[in-house]
């Protein structure tokens, strides 16, 4: 009987809404539930009681405790991670973790079993809206220094194969993220919904989105705009709602588990992102039927959605493009179920199945070459 190796993911936590904790519950429960790996998730201060996302109860957790100031919290860090990794005795390590100290994981780290990174997002990241010498210096002291730790890992892994534009290290793997369901029911594109889903952030690019409404919102005055994800009032959006006087059209809603529920009711999907690492809300949106409109950002979203096929691929920034796009697929019914059906048909690439074993072949590769260097 073929022994399989112990899997430790280690990800801050598991209590977000986000993407990222989104395909961790389905890679982990997938591993373990349908493949009989013995799998071993760490998180920091028992961020894992409360998953937003379910997870395979077959999964086993543990957690560092850490906090204080940035000294203590590295100290507790490192050396909760080494003890951790001792006791646990994984064969394959995992690290999903988009901040920096995941990148300080091979240092920590010496003598230890292969190290994967799973890659969630643009390394636009560690750049955002910085302001001032110092603030910009130290980014790109930051952004060099990230690059020269990603290749200490076996293998870095991204999203699409626009990501290793970003990287410029030899370890790269191109693994999608999985599609968390592919429902029987899709959207009738009846509703006169566009959907957007993603935590209010400077990187999902709502305040371009609410720009690009407020051009068309007075020519389709039976639509509205729905987004859902984490609120965040220092955002300022519903003030810029109504300054832009589109706040009766624009409604904005806290993350919700039954999301596929929106997605069937939606009538188009729209992304105004800055940037991504992938986009999975795109291939949600699609596998429910629905066409989407998306920023050609870094990166992701021009690698998922095809142009005039099952959507429309516009230039980063350009709202007034954004705007145009909503607004033919609106006034086009025809079109979107065309589109709609082109997308559902596209993303059935990225099922579980098809994803997981491009993981497993991973694993296979990355032990077996560990395992050969072991005997020379």
């Amino acid at each position: 009987m073929e022994v399989k190796p112990r899997l430790l993911y280690i990800t801050n936590g598991i209590d977000g809404s986000g993407g990222l904790e989104r395909v961790l519950s389905l890679k982990a429960s997938w591993l373990a539930d349908t493949q009989g790996y013995e799998v071993h998730i760490l998180v920091l201060n028992e961020a894992y009681q409360h998953p937003f996302f379910p997870f395979s109860s077959k999964i086993i957790f543990h957690s560092i405790r850490v906090g204080g100031n940035p000294i203590a919290y590295w100290r507790a860090y490192s050396k909760g991670l080494m003890a951790q990794v001792e006791a646990i005795q994984p064969q394959l390590i995992l690290v999903c973790d988009d901040g920096f100290k995941a990148f300080l994981t091979p240092l920590f780290l010496k003598k230890r079993a292969p190290l994967l990174y799973e890659r969630h997002v643009s390394r636009a990241v560690f750049t955002g809206t910085q302001k001032g010498l110092l603030s910009r210096l130290f980014k790109r002291i930051q952004a060099q220094l990230i690059t020269f730790l990603a290749a200490r890992f076996d293998r870095f892994v991204v999203l699409t194969d626009s990501n290793r534009e970003e990287w410029p290290i030899s370890n790269l793997t191109v693994i999608p993220n999985p599609l968390p369901f592919y429902p029987d029911s899709v959207s009738c594109q009846r509703e006169k919904v566009v959907l957007a889903v993603g935590k209010q952030s400077y990187q999902k690019g709502y305040d371009m989105l609410l720009h690009a409404w407020a051009q068309i919102a007075a020519d389709y005055p039976d639509w509205r705009l729905e987004v859902y994800g984490k609120l965040d009032a220092s955002q300022g959006l519903e003030g810029l709602a109504d300054a832009l006087q589109i706040g009766s059209s624009v409604h904005f809603y806290p993350p919700q588990k039954a999301i596929a529920a929106q997605y069937e009711k939606a009538s188009l999907y729209v992304m105004s992102s800055r940037y991504e690492g992938f986009g999975m809300v795109l291939i949600e949106a699609m596998a429910h039927g629905l066409p989407c409109v998306t920023f050609d950002c870094p990166y992701g979203p021009g690698d998922l959605v095809q142009h005039e096929t099952t959507g429309l691929v516009i230039p980063p920034g350009d709202v007034t493009a954004l705007a145009q796009g909503m607004a033919r697929l609106m006034g086009d019914v025809s079109l979107r179920e065309t589109w709609g059906t082109n997308a559902r048909t596209y993303v059935t690439k990225y099922a579980m199945d098809t994803v997981g074993q491009q993981w497993i072949a991973l694993f296979e590769s990355v032990v077996g070459a560990k395992n050969l260097d072991n005997k020379e």
